[in-house]
């Protein structure tokens, strides 16, 4: 399939058109694997070599249109279009006739924290493991005025050989490095990025190109960049994919404008809204837990949850990068994205198959059937400065970059509520913060206690003892544990909660991959199920405008907490109106 950017258009079929060739890059090992080209008809199988994509499932190499598929004269799955003589899946990489194709990834934005901290290593880290196809480059775009040399010298003290600890690290940096290159040019400047298409085209030598652009820049210059790629870098007769990085708009009406604006140059289907924490290995995990384990799947309703609780803390502050976070504070920067979509993926119904329109179905269902939240369940706070361990700690509005007088909040708890037969009553409790005691994200399950419990006289008065809990611990130490109750050894009846725990770096002493190296992974190969469509963000939107736009007008004044402290005491009121009690304030979390 080759993909162009075209002028207002609404549609992928006025922007689609179709090459009589395709090729795939000759992996270099499994992990390649997960790399999708375009596959030439003529070709036959002898050495089957499967593609596949981050879910594990395999994709059909010769999808035009990346969308349904029939079935071949085999039986094996064919895309929409291809006569059954035109299908090949399986390609024969001795054959010694190839027609290659080249991978092109423009980091806009390259001269920035995201992409010197995070999109250059995760690119590196997939080349050491071989996860990217054979010839591809690396494009920096900025308005600093940067040689490649300076790019790779900006870059290479962020690359890390932290994989296994190979011997090979410094051999392989040297190689990666030299894939990359640089270009500056202004962002709204069609003639710079011409340029950029000049110097793409030289590289890419006349073999069949696809170009994946990442967006690592302000909100506000979006849509001149897509404009300019679009019209004048865009790929000739391959893919060409965008990566948008959030935040995508402030309210409703701000993300619908992004999204009619990209869309009169980008089909749904070129644009990757990227939430990092959906890449993350404990979020996918989530799934595999739940839908490929008996024990929870029949738990996982009204009928034996009792709430769940979402929770994500820094234990730092804005440190200087206030003036951004200003314009959007907690609820924007966390609770209307990263845990949103948790919550999504924890309580959508099973989807039909693993693909990802399916599951992203799912998810928009789930959204769509929550309750209007109200202003008496959220509880907004700010931290203030503190003096710990004969440390001064500042306060938020203490911030250079700050007003004094901001009313942003820094942390911010909320309860919700899902109307459908499978949650209806069920609080779903969030909450987020910066400068609080500790770092983590995790999410807790707290199930309903024992019916007619035999032990309960062994509990006392506090019931939450008896319950089961089970956590997910997305960061930091990656961990799952369940809490269950049982008797201490000795000859007395007494009881202990303890816990039944699968702690990752003890289990599975391999490096846990980044986020960004499995979403850059899964964009390359057209994987859309950890990237946000458009409607679901829509109905993130709808559910968190009303009250942002409640709480702005009203000049609401977040309640003051200290800095390293456990947050806001009104979260903790909060909870005790639904009868729930935060599980990260127990004192008893698994850390072994």
């Amino acid at each position: 399939m080759a993909t162009h950017f075209s002028p207002c258009s609404s549609s992928s079929s006025s922007s689609l058109t179709f090459s009589s060739e395709f090729t795939v890059c000759k992996p270099r090992r499994y992990c390649f694997s997960k790399w999708v080209s375009q596959v030439r008809p003529r070709i036959h199988a002898r050495n089957h070599f499967r593609i596949k994509s981050s879910n594990g499932h395999p994709l059909n190499a010769v999808s035009m249109q990346e969308g349904l598929f029939g079935l071949g004269m085999d039986g094996t799955p064919l895309a929409e279009g291809i006569k059954p003589e035109e299908q090949e899946i399986f390609l024969d990489f001795s054959d010694s006739e190839k027609v290659q194709s080249t991978l092109s990834i423009t980091v806009v934005g390259a001269s920035g924290d995201l992409a010197k901290k995070k999109i250059f290593p995760a690119l590196f880290a997939l080349y050491y493991e071989d996860c990217l196809p054979e010839n591809f480059m690396v494009f920096g775009y900025a308005r600093t005025k940067l040689t490649n040399e300076e790019l790779r010298n900006m870059i290479s003290g962020t690359l890390t050989c932290r994989i296994d600890k190979r011997a090979n690290c410094e051999d392989k940096m040297e190689q990666f490095l030299k894939r990359c290159f640089y270009h500056s040019g202004q962002y709204n400047s069609e003639e710079h990025f011409a340029e950029l298409d000049s110097k793409l085209k030289e590289k890419e030598a006349g073999k069949l190109s696809n170009r994946l652009f990442y967006l690592s820049i302000p909100p506000n210059i979006f849509v001149d960049v897509v404009r300019c790629a679009s019209l004048k870098a865009s790929a000739a007769n391959g893919w060409t994919r965008v990566i948008v990085e959030k935040p995508f708009g402030r309210d409703s009406e701000s993300s619908a404008e992004l999204t009619r604006c990209l869309k009169q140059y980008l089909t749904e289907d070129q644009i990757f809204r990227i939430d990092h924490y959906l890449g993350k290995e404990l979020v996918e995990n989530l799934s595999v837990l739940r839908f490929s384990n008996l024990v929870f799947e029949p738990l996982w309703s009204r009928n034996y949850i009792r709430n769940v609780q979402l929770i994500f803390s820094e234990d730092f502050g804005t440190e200087g990068r206030g003036g951004y976070f200003d314009n959007y504070g907690i609820i924007r920067d966390i609770m209307q994205n990263h845990l949103l979509q948790i919550l999504a993926l924890f309580a959508m119904e099973t989807p039909v198959s693993l693909e990802a329109e399916d599951i992203r179905n799912e998810k928009v269902k789930v959204l769509r059937s929550m309750r209007p939240l109200q202003l008496e369940d959220v509880i907004v706070g700010q931290y203030k400065g503190h003096n710990k361990g004969g440390k001064i700690y500042p306060g938020y509005t203490d911030d250079s970059t700050v007003p004094n007088n901001s009313l942003t909040p820094t942390f911010a708890a909320a309860a919700l509520f899902i109307n459908n037969a499978r949650w209806d009553g069920v609080p779903f409790l969030m909450k987020a913060g910066k400068a609080l005691h500790t770092r983590r994200a995790e999410i807790r399950v707290q199930f309903r206690h024992v019916p007619g419990n035999l032990y309960k006289q062994n509990f006392g008065t506090d019931l939450d003892k008896a319950t089961n809990e089970l956590v997910l611990r997305v960061q930091p130490d990656e961990a799952i544990y369940l809490k269950v109750n049982n008797k201490v050894p000795g000859l007395g009846m007494r009881l202990d909660r303890s816990d039944l725990n699968l702690l990752y770096r003890a289990r599975y002493p391999k490096e846990i991959p980044d986020a960004y190296e499995r979403l850059l992974l899964d964009a390359i190969a057209g994987e859309r199920r950890l990237f946000i469509r458009s409607d679901e963000l829509d109905a993130a939107w709808s559910l968190f405008t009303p009250l942002l736009r409640e709480l702005e007008e009203n000049k609401i004044f977040p309640e003051l907490y200290p800095y390293g402290s456990r947050g806001p005491v009104g979260a903790h009121y909060l909870a005790a109106k639904y009868n729930v009690r935060w599980g990260d304030l127990s004192g008893e979390d698994s850390q072994e």
